[in-house]
């Protein structure tokens, strides 16, 4: 039975350290060793190896050696039994576990700096103010693990470390070992700064210009991009594919989420306020974009058709009200405004038709298509159109 729970529990380890992995993993490849002599009472620097793209955190070990000593196990070989850096930050248990297992008498203090520049001024003057480590107490050995959240050490392309001996009389023997964490996301290049270009971009277009929040449909694009490229590789298109990738990327976003829906509710929205506002203009273009995207219902044939009569486009309105009769012919308000878009383009004849046909019904379930005439008739001489059938038709729909 205690058998049976043990291989469970390797197991379920096993599963974890698998997935825990999955985010990231120990760049061995391009991991720092350096061994380098020391001459008593000298400063020394030493310039790790670059960091790989999408380095968020690195682990180094610091190891001074007497005369013909040897490291036990390297860095690399002890990291590899560590999922991620959280492992390492667990307690003084995981300090304890990245330290080298021997180490010689000889002691020195260090720094840690980002730049080429000041490492140099360290080396010529021993000032540790710009660095973004110090360590001012000798010691023989050291191990620590930095974060770009936490440390300005990893804000360059690498890092420089300098050593001073504390030895007064012998050479000493120092080994650094530094190992980047790279998160797998990251190093394929997008970077908070790039992400946000990229959105900051797509912000720009047709289709995020049509909704009042565009968020979620940019992230949708990002997310598209980002799968199938690397930043490096997408800046490397030409400007035609990259743009082709954009549409088509916003497409695609467009029609399979909830966002299309979304874009033409918040236009017919915004359409109603302005006519509300009596700015008939703006909301005939709000409503043309409805339209002229294949999602028109005969409602926005409607609004649309009325804006036009609002501002005396008649001709136009007409063509929009006819085109919206025959989504539904049954809807009235349309077949009120065609009866007015018939009689304000002089054609009593085929407006009497339908005024006189609908004068019993109500256009909605509560307003009459005689209460709903008497309102557009006024809201028409508000905007200054005046018709000397106004009160003919009144009187007609009344008897």
């Amino acid at each position: 039975m205690r058998k049976k729970y043990f291989l469970l529990f390797i197991a379920l380890q096993i599963t974890i350290n698998t997935f825990s992995q999955q985010d990231g993993y120990w760049d061995k490849d391009r991991s720092t060793t350096k061994e380098v002599n020391v001459s008593a009472r000298d400063r020394i620097v030493i310039k790790t190896e670059d960091l790989p793209l999408g380095t968020t955190e690195v682990v180094y070990r610091i190891t001074l050696l007497d005369q013909n000593q040897q490291l036990a196990s390297s860095l690399v070989s002890v990291l590899k039994s560590i999922p991620d850096p959280t492992g390492i930050s667990q307690g003084s248990a995981g300090a304890v576990f990245v330290l080298s297992k021997i180490s010689g008498d000889d002691k020195c203090t260090y720094a840690i700096f980002s730049t080429d520049k000041l490492a140099s001024e360290y080396k010529d003057s021993g000032k540790t103010l710009e660095s973004c480590l110090v360590q001012d107490e000798p010691v023989s050995k050291d191990a620590k693990r930095l974060s770009v959240e936490k440390s300005t050490c990893l804000k360059g392309n690498a890092m420089w470390f300098g050593f001073e001996s504390k030895n007064w009389i012998m050479n000493q023997k120092i080994i650094l070992e530094v190992v980047p964490w790279v998160d797998k996301k990251l190093s394929r290049g997008w970077s908070l700064e790039n992400r946000r270009s990229i959105i900051e971009q797509c912000k720009t277009s047709n289709l995020a210009q049509k909704m009042i929040n565009s968020d979620d449909f940019c992230v949708c694009v990002l997310d598209k991009i980002q799968t199938k490229y690397k930043f490096q590789e997408f800046q490397k298109l030409l400007p035609v594919e990259r743009s082709k990738f954009f549409k088509d990327s916003g497409n695609s976003c467009f029609g399979e989420t909830s966002t299309s829906n979304t874009v033409y509710a918040d236009l017919r929205n915004q359409a109603s306020l302005l006519v509300k506002q009596g700015k008939y203009g703006d909301a005939i273009a709000k409503l043309g974009i409805i339209i002229n995207d294949g999602k028109g219902t005969v409602l926005d044939y409607s609004a649309i058709g009325n804006a036009y009569l609002m501002t005396k486009q008649y001709g136009k309105a007409l063509k929009y009200l006819q085109e919206g009769e025959k989504l539904d012919d049954t809807e009235l308000l349309i077949k009120l405004n065609l009866a007015h878009a018939y009689l304000l383009n002089d054609n009593y004849k085929e407006a009497k038709t339908i005024y006189k046909k609908y004068q019993k019904q109500n256009v909605t379930d509560s307003l009459s298509w005689v209460q709903k005439t008497e309102l557009d008739f006024k809201a028409f001489q508000k905007a200054g159109i005046q018709n000397e059938d106004f009160e003919r038709v009144l009187k007609l729909i009344k008897e």
